[in-house]
């Protein structure tokens, strides 16, 4: 069988912090014990198939640039067989665990639906095979509801029913194949679920409708026995100008409203995060204090740009404080780390896919084992711990049982009088977070 990156024949070895070969591994060690799990549990990487084998290196200013071998196949469906090929044995040579697609990723749209539908299950069979061949698993599937032209208007809120319904039918078959795969997620990204001007859209009329789309997929996954775990994926803009899933609390806020808090987690993006005007790690602890972080998309922007570049993340900084919120909830469960991230347009060779890759796995293993060893010290924990000690006892504790009112609250102040002001240390517990970076 042919091979697509034949320059790397063993896989990717581990080399340790010291070594200077870009195709080595300087943290990552999957067999790693870090606490109670390996890092390779911990971490679940995956490898995003729409970025890293469909990806062109295209921008709104020029062409694309990557010259990808495995899109040279003289018929549509032989391009995407060739490309699935070039998938798994690139994921076996990197040494994941997992990868992700949109169903148009992994199978080309057809003249008809009924064309399409036959398309991706010649895919998924296929797929299924090197599964099996290779112990490689899909973390997640979803639809592209946001390409073709008919979704200009959205999908679940478009004005138009026959355009939701197209994307009902779509979803419907993207949900089987992630099921026959074993998916253990399915995400829901709304791509052009948003609106550019309120003087022709019902914004109430499309939340109530992608609502509805929801509650329906629900129905679905419980028809088949659809087991993973749905996920939401917040973005702020781009391609639309107001998004509905904008972040994390906004999509905490529309699953409460419209009785879907049970049966969605969040998949949070870091460049989405840094968009809408947040930290990585607060939109993750925001997820995860309410209960619904459920899978990560690992990537990063430019500050200098103001859109969605979806980089490799190599600050170990920003990756130990993103892990420092996923071992605080004890894990990712059936989540991972999704590399929803692509080389820039000026690497357009192949092994640029690796380089990317092994860097942005050893960003995220140095952030476990940063994080991990923060958490075993305590420090901080510590110092947040006695900063509300107060609530612990006294008056905090009647505050926060309900016992204390406005009256019992003014009566203890004109005895106690004014407040001693404590520091917050900000920059002394940045400097110490900084010496385990």
């Amino acid at each position: 069988m042919k091979e697509f990156f034949p320059e790397i024949q063993d896989g990717i070895p581990y080399g340790g912090p010291d070594s200077k070969n870009p195709l080595a591994f300087k943290y990552y060690e999957p067999n790693r014990v870090v606490g109670k799990k390996s890092m390779g549990d911990h971490l679940r990487f995956s490898v995003a198939y729409w970025h890293t084998f469909k990806g062109t290196g295209a921008d709104p200013f020029g062409a694309g640039t990557f010259d990808r071998p495995w899109n040279r196949g003289k018929t549509p469906m032989g391009q995407a067989e060739n490309t699935l090929r070039a998938a798994f044995e690139f994921c076996q040579k990197l040494g994941v665990s997992h990868y992700c697609f949109h169903d148009l990723d992994l199978a080309p749209e057809g003249e008809t639906f009924s064309e399409s539908c036959r398309n991706l299950e010649a895919m998924v069979k296929m797929a299924k095979q090197l599964q099996d061949d290779t112990g490689i698993k899909l973390l997640w599937g979803t639809a592209n509801l946001f390409s073709h032209p008919r979704y200009a208007h959205g999908a679940a809120t478009n004005p138009d029913a026959h355009v939701f319904s197209y994307a009902a039918a779509q979803v419907k078959n993207a949900m089987a194949a992630t099921r026959e795969l074993g998916g253990e997620n399915y995400v829901f990204w709304g791509g052009r679920e948003g609106y550019e001007t309120l003087l022709n859209t019902d914004m109430k009329r499309e939340q109530e409708q992608m609502a509805r789309f929801f509650h329906m997929a629900v129905d679905y996954a419980r028809q088949i026995g659809f087991e993973g775990q749905f996920l939401i994926e917040p973005k702020p803009k781009e391609p639309t100008k107001h998004q509905y899933d904008f972040d994390a609390a906004t999509v905490l806020g529309f699953l409460g409203a419209y009785d879907l808090w049970d049966h969605f987690k969040l998949n949070i993006e870091a460049n989405h995060a840094t968009l809408a005007g947040h930290s990585f790690e607060h939109d993750l602890t925001l997820a995860s204090m309410n209960g619904k972080l459920g899978s990560i998309d690992a990537n990063a922007g430019d500050t200098l740009l103001g859109w969605d570049t979806d980089q490799f993340s190599t600050d170990p900084a920003i990756c130990a404080r993103a892990m420092l919120v996923v071992l605080a909830q004890g894990g990712l469960g059936k989540g991972g780390l999704n590399f929803d991230a692509k080389p820039r347009r000026g690497s357009f060779d192949p092994m640029d896919l690796f380089y990317a890759h092994i860097s942005g796995m050893d960003a995220f293993a140095r952030g476990l084992l940063t994080a991990h060893q923060i958490m075993e010290d305590g420090i901080l924990d510590n110092f947040i711990k006695e900063r509300y000690a107060s609530y612990s006892e006294g008056m905090g504790k009647q505050i926060m049982s309900g016992d204390a009112t406005f009256e019992t609250l003014e009566k203890w102040i004109m005895e106690k009088g004014e407040p001693v002001r404590v520091s917050g240390r900000q920059e002394m517990l940045e400097s110490i977070f900084m010496s385990y970076c």
